[in-house]
């Protein structure tokens, strides 16, 4: 009976992988393998385990006390990524991020890279490497006006989103979980793996500002005199410090993480009421004053089939993590590659092929590591700039794909080769620091 699990798993996988040759949302493919799964567990009457991390060993659980648990772990998570996006939207509504163009002054083709790519790096740590993709190449568009010129910046910003997202604990989904399930502190994960993140994207920009394209200066800096809220600036920096003050808030609070969030949108939401109130959000509706709340505007803008989709990965790798499989697995693992860092290197090129997010939670469920041991650092890293070495490897690279029509075989040819030396580089210094 387990081998149906196993089927139906790797059933449900492939469709997700190949959800655009199939023309199939992955939402659907993953919630139907999440109640398969489940159905066929309840109704088969498995073993449900959890395991006990001081003796190593699974022991026999509840089939619905286990449920819930790994369910409310799930929320956690959703929860969390519902407010994130919630806040980046409001911020979007006062035309936040146009801010950023201010940062944005040479003309040169080289100094370019070096701006977007560390307004990526570190944008990406606080609001998320895809977020911060749609931001860049968005304002991209608006100084670069040659195509075959835009998608060598846009992959380099997918390089520079992704290694930014690895070493902060909001910056992306996969570190994201790895926080919350308690595997790694904030502090420790920013002190382990700052380091090797930004050696991971200066390779690639230095390596590229020497290649022929990036000689010389753009043709035309385009300037517009956009309208924009008068607020913009204000709810730029105030969303972004309000989402950095998550890891803040658990530090000194010992609460959970999305407790936090909700904290920081039900604050930005306020500010946000009282400054539309003042300006210009007023409509009339049937000769009546009607109010549009930002914050309503927000919330039907979030990308609710991303959240569906993460329940249920998540809950599809839980089921086979209550009965035992991936224990099992981890076990093999330990015999078959002794040395852990072959292991974490092999899911961070895996992570380029399949989502990381299954990755990252199958790995959780696989090994019982104590939080903030250098495997959880090390899986961060991995996971999260691994999947720059082909175009549909995150979901950075994934949106740079259709917003600029990067074709995959160009992208293997001219910039995977870049990826891997930083992918390389970040993790051999993270092993030196280690080794100290």
């Amino acid at each position: 009976m387990e081998n149906i699990l196993i089927l139906i798993f790797v059933m449900g996988y492939l469709a997700i992988t190949l959800e655009h040759s199939l023309k199939i949302d992955k939402l659907i493919p993953a919630l139907s393998m999440m109640v398969l799964m489940w159905a066929f567990i309840s109704v088969g009457n498995f073993n449900i385990y959890i395991v006990d991390e001081a003796l190593k060993t699974l022991v026999i659980a509840d089939f619905n006390e286990t449920l819930l648990h790994h369910f409310g772990k799930t929320t956690e998570i959703l929860i969390f990524l519902i407010g994130a996006m919630t806040i980046v939207e409001i911020i979007d509504h006062f035309d936040g991020f146009s801010a950023i163009k201010g940062f944005v002054k040479t003309k040169s083709k080289r100094k370019l890279i070096v701006v977007f790519c560390a307004i990526g790096f570190f944008l990406s740590a606080v609001i998320d490497n895809l977020t911060a993709t749609i931001i860049l190449i968005s304002i991209l568009r608006k100084i670069v006006k040659s195509n075959e010129l835009r998608v060598w910046y846009a992959s380099l910003i997918v390089i520079a989103a992704n290694s930014g997202g690895a070493w902060s604990p909001i910056g992306d989904v996969t570190t994201t979980m790895l926080w919350i399930a308690n595997k790694v502190t904030a502090v420790k994960l920013i002190e382990s793996l700052f380091l090797p993140s930004i050696i991971s994207i200066i390779v690639p920009v230095v390596i590229a500002s020497f290649l022929p394209i990036f000689k010389g200066n753009l043709e035309e800096v385009v300037v517009e005199n956009e309208q924009k809220s008068t607020h913009s600036s204000l709810m730029f920096y105030l969303g972004l410090g309000g989402i950095v003050f998550v890891p803040i808030f658990k530090t000194i609070t010992h609460l959970p993480p999305y407790l936090g969030m909700m904290f920081s949108l039900a604050v930005i939401a306020a500010i946000a009421e009282i400054l539309s109130r003042k300006k210009f959000e007023l409509t009339t509706l049937e000769n009546e004053s009607t109010h549009i709340s930002p914050l309503q505007k927000s919330l039907s803008r979030i990308e609710l089939p991303s959240v569906l989709f993460f329940l249920g990965i998540l809950m599809a790798v839980a089921a086979m993590e209550s009965v035992g499989n991936l224990f099992e697995f981890s076990k093999w693992l330990s015999v078959t590659i002794p040395n852990l860092d072959i292991v974490v290197l092999i899911l961070g090129v895996s992570s380029s092929i399949i989502d990381n997010v299954p990755l990252v939670a199958a790995s959780i469920g696989m090994f019982q590591h104590g939080t903030d041991d250098m495997l959880w650092h090390f899986i961060a890293f991995s996971a999260g700039t691994g999947g720059s070495m082909l175009i549909i490897g995150s979901a950075a690279g994934v949106v740079a794909m259709g917003m600029e029509r990067i074709n995959f075989f160009w992208y293997l040819k001219n910039i995977t080769w870049l990826a891997v030396l930083g992918f390389l580089s970040g993790a051999v210094t993270f092993m030196v620091l280690q080794s100290f």
